[in-house]
């Protein structure tokens, strides 16, 4: 269908939640939009708030019975998405929903099939040295590996064409998502644009949630995903013969 689906994973956020789903649902995109919120066992209130607010957009609410992780709940997202266009939204405001007529704009003019959001092209904002860091060290180790040139491998905004993300088998349950799926991008013929964005950092007791554990995970997935997975257990059978690689027989 052509329309938008974003995918918004939803874990312990009940202290801003309710302001946030008033201002994604408010959204107005060039095309409709589809709110695909996965609860992910939130020990909070998030889940009141969510079965009680009243939207107007069209929306499933997905309410999990066990916490897997932010990577977990995007695949389940991925799955129940019936746009054109799938792309993820963090429930908090780390990022600026104004940008996303921009993000999507290349998918819409297709002239892309990947957009990434980039927190660091033409970036004025000042980030905290650590994750600022730890990204780019990220960004550049990924980048090596995949013979992708990006400069934020590590953004929450990704938005692709239907057709390529629900193609790719995804393994990593929690924030390994961002190395797996661009490691598993880099092996296809693809376009992969990227879009300057705003961010605005929050720190842990605003309820950040990525931890140091997380970015040696990270380079762990990097080496993984690049160098000892087969692409045969990358992609399914339906995946368009147009992004498989000249000479590939991958499926």
């Amino acid at each position: 269908m052509n329309r938008i689906s974003l995918i918004i994973p939803v874990y312990n956020e009940a202290d801003h939640l309710l302001e946030f789903l008033k201002q994604v649902d408010d959204l107005e995109l060039s095309l409709p939009k589809e709110l695909i919120i996965v609860n992910d066992c939130s020990t909070d209130n998030s889940e009141q708030i969510l079965n009680n607010f009243p939207f107007k957009s069209t929306y499933q609410l997905i309410n999990k019975s066990v916490n897997e992780g932010k990577g977990a709940a995007l695949q389940t997202g991925i799955l129940k998405a019936t746009g054109s266009i799938i792309g993820i939204q963090d429930a908090d405001f780390e990022y600026d929903m104004k940008d996303l007529p921009d993000v999507i704009t290349p998918l819409i003019d297709n002239a892309a099939d990947v957009v990434y959001g980039s927190r660091y092209k033409n970036s004025f904002l000042v980030h905290r040295t650590f994750h600022y860091l730890i990204n780019r060290f990220l960004t550049t180790v990924s980048n090596l590996a995949s013979g992708l040139y990006l400069s934020d491998m590590e953004t929450c905004y990704k938005f692709f064409k239907a057709e390529v993300i629900k193609n790719i088998i995804l393994e990593s349950n929690r924030f390994g998502f961002e190395p797996e799926i661009t490691a598993k991008l880099g092996k296809l013929k693809i376009r992969i644009a990227e879009v300057p964005i705003s961010y605005f950092p929050r720190n842990y007791i605003e309820g950040k949630k990525i931890t140091w554990k997380d970015g040696v995970a990270a380079l762990g997935h990097i080496i993984r995903f690049n160098f000892l997975t087969n692409a045969n257990n990358c992609f399914k059978k339906e995946l368009p013969e147009q992004y498989i690689p000249k000479g590939q027989n991958w499926l």
